[in-house]
């Protein structure tokens, strides 16, 4: 290297030629590959996605050489994402307000509030095997239903706390009786800005009648197909990953229990979720897209 310096200057700092089989794959051939893989036609026979060896097969390359170019481009053909756009015209102006991103103003709280229903009270078909040095836990397959339960629950924004209601079903009557529940826990005096989804019972006369007896409550829904905007949602994935996914219920007042000293351990050390993006930057990234 210091010779090929001295003689040649920076011109002499590059590689040298090296021995070595001869490159087989022309950039006419990486790039049709590409071309190949990012277009939505043709697909292999009977599969609905290419595999490297598929497409190795179609283009006359080995299975190692499509890997490492997919590798090196990023196509992946063998994921897919969920994705579902709002169509409803007011999401860019409704949406960063109605999703809890905005603090309330004084003497207001923004609360989120949903249900989710069907939690199932499962049991195992046989013991769970605790789990071990070098071995996982580990349990059947199959399960024994007990029954299911629904939690209504409404999310505080500024403080993270929640207020949880169980029951067995998920109808108007007991959508009420939780406002009701709602109601008594926020502080009176408090105005309450309450956003939901647009769940059909969220809009049924009897709680429309209800809803203008306490006229502190103000309903805010979501756009259409943005449940995601409504921070309790987050809320219920925290329960559900940390308490319901793993556990072992052999009825539903069991599972109940379970589900209220969750409700009531998360409120001794509440956190507010924080979003650090509004609905304009998401659906920027969709259009460039």
């Amino acid at each position: 290297m210091a010779a090929r310096f001295v003689a040649h200057r920076l011109d002499g700092m590059g590689d040298a030629p090296r021995p070595g089989r001869v490159r087989t794959v022309t950039d006419e051939q990486v790039a049709e590959l590409v071309r190949l893989t990012l277009k939505p036609k043709p697909k292999p026979k009977n599969a609905a996605h290419w595999s490297t060896r598929s497409m190795a097969r179609q283009v006359g390359m080995s299975q190692s050489a499509v890997s490492r170019i997919w590798r090196v481009f990023g196509p992946k053909p063998y994921r897919t994402e969920s994705l579902k756009l709002s169509t409803d015209p007011f999401f860019i102006g409704q949406g960063p307000r109605r999703g809890g991103t905005a603090s309330g103003a004084a003497g207001t709280g923004l609360v989120c509030a949903d249900e989710k229903s069907q939690i199932q009270a499962l049991d195992r078909s046989q013991p769970v095997l605790p789990m071990m040095p070098g071995v996982p836990e580990r349990r059947s397959h199959d399960d024994l239903r007990a029954g299911t339960t629904t939690v209504f629950a409404a999310l505080d924004t500024a403080s993270g706390k929640a207020i949880g209601s169980l029951h067995r079903r998920h109808c108007t009557a007991e959508f009420k009786k939780f406002l009701a529940k709602l109601d008594r826990a926020v502080p009176v005096g408090l105005d309450v800005h309450l956003i939901v989804d647009n769940y059909t019972t969220h809009k049924t006369e009897p709680v429309r009648k209800w809803l203008l007896a306490p006229p502190r409550f103000r309903l805010h829904f979501t756009p259409t197909g943005s449940s995601w905007l409504n921070l309790v949602e987050r809320w219920f994935a925290e329960l559900t990953c940390k308490k319901l996914q793993r556990s072992v219920h052999h009825s539903v007042p069991a599972l109940e229990r379970d589900i209220r000293a969750w409700i009531k351990d998360w409120n001794t050390n509440p956190r507010p979720y924080v979003r650090h993006k509004t609905a304009e930057p998401i659906v920027d990234s969709l259009a460039s897209y």
